[in-house]
């Protein structure tokens, strides 16, 4: 289902229960209610509740977003390297650097096409894509350097495989959600409070106040959005972060 499907309907569903909850509500009230004598020191108590809820909310939308942008980070640092292994072998033999050209290619192709489904559906990498590497690191390795040039080529052949191995590591590493359930369960109760909260200055049935009541509570259903798709730090559709991948190496 496509995110923004999911924000819409969800955004739908709890603007309408708002509204339902409060319509049902004003039918209880009495004619003679008056919503001026709100004590006081419950709007201070909402205040100071929403004030500190939208701190955490701000904390943690700062948190995913720069654990997403690492990860992004290190996937570029990998393609990057992954590119470079294969422009550097262009000083060996004709067969040796078709042989690690192709081994490059088939890591990437590997990793954009079927690695990234399966590190967004289960958070883990794929041991095919181990196994390619490995075979790169092999190709690089074993061929003895012939030539003065050769040897220029081949520590910096080496170095470049093993960028590609650290960046990897990093990505398994950061393959699965980063925010813990703990912090999502005081966001979800936060959120239910705070829109909650709203009940207790009285909302009357008017359009203005109803529509405050829709917006604000759209508002932090937008914010908990945002928590949760950037609480997958490499996307969740192969196309978010694969690009580089699929830009050095197109099939």
């Amino acid at each position: 289902m496509p995110e923004w499907l999911i924000l819409t309907l969800v955004t739908a569903g709890v603007c309408s229960l708002v509204v339902a909850v409060t319509l049902l509500n004003q039918r209880r009230v009495a004619e003679d209610d008056d919503p001026s004598g709100t004590p006081d020191v419950i709007e201070y108590m909402i205040m100071m509740i929403g004030v500190v809820y939208a701190i955490v909310l701000g904390l943690a939308i700062a948190g995913v977003w720069e654990a997403r942008g690492a990860a992004q980070d290190g996937v570029r640092t990998e393609a990057q390297a992954l590119h470079e292994v294969s422009e550097r072998a262009s000083g060996y033999p004709a067969a040796v650097r078709d042989r690690i050209r192709a081994d490059a290619k088939a890591y990437a192709d590997h990793v954009a096409s079927k690695e990234w489904r399966v590190m967004i559906d289960k958070g883990e990498l794929t041991d095919r894509g181990a196994v390619l590497l490995a075979e790169l690191r092999r190709d690089v390795t074993d061929y003895t350097p012939r030539t003065e040039r050769e040897w220029h080529i081949y520590q910096p052949l080496v170095d470049q495989v093993a960028a590609v191995d650290a960046a990897r590591q990093a990505r398994a590493a950061n393959a699965g959600p980063t925010m813990p359930r703990m912090v999502w369960l005081g966001l979800l109760v936060g959120a239910a409070l705070v829109i909650g909260l709203l009940f207790t200055l009285q909302i009357r049935r008017t359009p203005r106040e109803l529509a405050m009541a829709a917006m604000f509570s759209a508002l932090i259903v937008f914010l908990l959005f945002l928590v949760w798709d950037f609480d997958a730090p490499f996307g969740r559709s192969v196309g978010d972060t694969a690009e580089p991948f699929k830009d050095l190496f197109p099939s």
